[in-house]
């Protein structure tokens, strides 16, 4: 009931929240502070708002709507606006009216613009930080066996994510992990990556020590970067314990817990050297058995309904 709640309020449009912010505003600072020249301050507020969040567009309309609710209240009741504090009858005076009027929508304009210069900065950081991320998972990946893995296990991770609600900055941090979760890799010995004869225990050793490589790696790397640092250095720990560290249940951060069912999903259905891959169905019906010991349920449920609605499919190769 609350998941059906919170979806409603997120489906109602920001503009609409404009519009009530205006008039719940102007009524509450119009009942509290009538009378003062202070109150065309407070018709800022929705036009401060609108220009941070929506852009220029937004903030003039915003800014717009406030001059227009303004005007109308001093036209047809004087008093609210004007008790005993201006001449003219009581009405707020032009000057007053039309010098706000002027820097509000100056304001609203200036601001927005600002905010737009700044959302498309950040736009680009964006898409470079993206391009970077592929990249380094294209070269982490360069082989017939493990071909776009990385890629592969960011689409599983990131369709298991939107199923649990995160919200798209957590889904970032996910993909962001699961692009470069094998990074470490790059300084363990091919023979051992590609070995079809069973690990030894010395191997085995080599071979987790990935994660810690692949930590050790980014750790100079300050940013959103840093934050996808637990998740990498988790992503092998089990459910009940039993993984790389001995953490185990909420010990483990919930986005390592996501990107390991991925991981195992796209190994499961990928070719290796010392096996054949099983179908997708097949995977599913073995990730689902490690539900409560390799796996948190939680986890499972969504990757189930993902699997369901087909959202875990994806082309073999990255495009």
């Amino acid at each position: 009931m609350k998941n059906k709640w919170m979806s409603y309020l997120t489906g109602v449009s920001k503009e609409l929240w404009l519009i009530f912010s205006i008039v719940a505003s102007a009524g509450m600072f119009t009942y509290f502070i009538g009378g003062q020249r202070l109150i065309l301050t407070f018709y800022n507020i929705p036009t401060f708002f609108a220009a941070y969040y929506l852009g220029r567009r937004r903030a003039v309309e915003a800014a717009l709507g406030s001059i227009l609710f303004v005007t109308w209240v001093d036209l047809m009741n004087p008093t609210i606006l004007g008790k005993q504090t201006f001449e003219m009858n009581g009405w707020l005076t032009w000057s007053d009216l039309t010098i706000w009027a002027g820097l509000l929508l100056l304001f609203a304009y200036a601001a927005g613009t600002l905010h737009e210069h700044a959302e498309r900065r950040l736009s680009e950081l964006r898409q470079t930080y993206t391009g970077l991320l592929q990249i380094l998972s294209q070269i982490i990946s360069n082989d017939k066996f493990t071909q776009n893995h990385s890629y592969r296990v960011s689409v599983y991770a990131t369709q298991i994510a939107g199923e649990m609600g995160f919200t798209d900055d957590r889904i970032e941090d996910i993909r962001a992990a699961a692009l470069l979760h094998d990074i470490g890799k790059l300084e363990t010995s091919r023979d051992i990556l590609y070995k079809a004869a069973k690990l030894t225990e010395e191997e085995r050793t080599e071979i987790k020590g990935h994660v810690q490589k692949g930590v050790d790696l980014l750790s100079p790397v300050a940013g959103s970067l840093r934050r996808i640092l637990p998740i990498i250095l988790a992503h092998h720990d089990k459910f009940d314990g039993s993984g790389y560290h001995p953490t185990k249940g909420e010990e483990i951060p919930l986005e390592a817990r996501i990107l390991s069912v991925a991981d195992v999903y796209d190994a499961l259905t990928s070719d290796r050297p010392y096996r054949k891959a099983l179908s997708p169905f097949e995977a599913r019906d073995a990730i689902v058995k490690g539900d409560g010991s390799d796996f948190d349920p939680r986890v499972i449920k969504a990757f189930e309904a993902a699997f369901q609605k087909q959202r875990l499919e994806v082309p073999e190769v990255m495009v």
